[in-house]
């Protein structure tokens, strides 16, 4: 148990599993709910989680040691995970959830070529076959 706890292949596949709920019950949530008004209570319960498990874990001190370039970065993550939360729920509320999520998902085409490019990240001709072929998926989906 332990080494699945230090699985990083463990934790992508739980996060995709909630990612999955997330997509269900916020089209769910949303339904007669200004798409900005429910991404405000979902963030509220965001905070509320994640502080919880800070100060459980007594980790609260941690944040007054973060350096100036984390800080900005991750400021700079927290926006953009707002923007793209806004726009997921303006979509959720305007689409079916079956397609607007695999859509949504065409963000992993994007991360790997952000990571590319920006990163200097390597990837093989099989990982971008795979690329590819999610992003054809993603579209093939999105489409009636």
């Amino acid at each position: 148990m332990a080494e699945l706890l230090q699985s990083w292949r463990f934790w992508a596949l739980l996060s995709a599993a909630f990612a999955a709920l997330t997509a269900i019950l916020a089209k769910v949530g949303v339904t007669g709910v200004d798409s900005d008004v429910a991404t405000f209570v979902r963030t509220v319960v965001i905070l509320c989680l994640t502080g919880a498990i800070v100060i459980a874990a007594g980790q609260s001190q941690a944040l007054t040691q973060i350096p100036g370039r984390s800080a900005l970065f991750l400021v700079l993550s927290g926006l953009a995970t707002g923007a793209s939360w806004l726009c997921y729920f303006r979509a959720l509320a305007l689409g079916d959830a079956a397609r607007v999520a695999p859509l949504d998902k065409l963000s992993v085409v994007l991360v790997a070529i952000f990571g590319v490019v920006i990163l200097g990240e390597r990837l093989s001709g099989v990982n971008w076959l795979g690329i590819v072929l999610i992003a054809t998926g993603a579209v093939l989906v999105a489409f009636r």
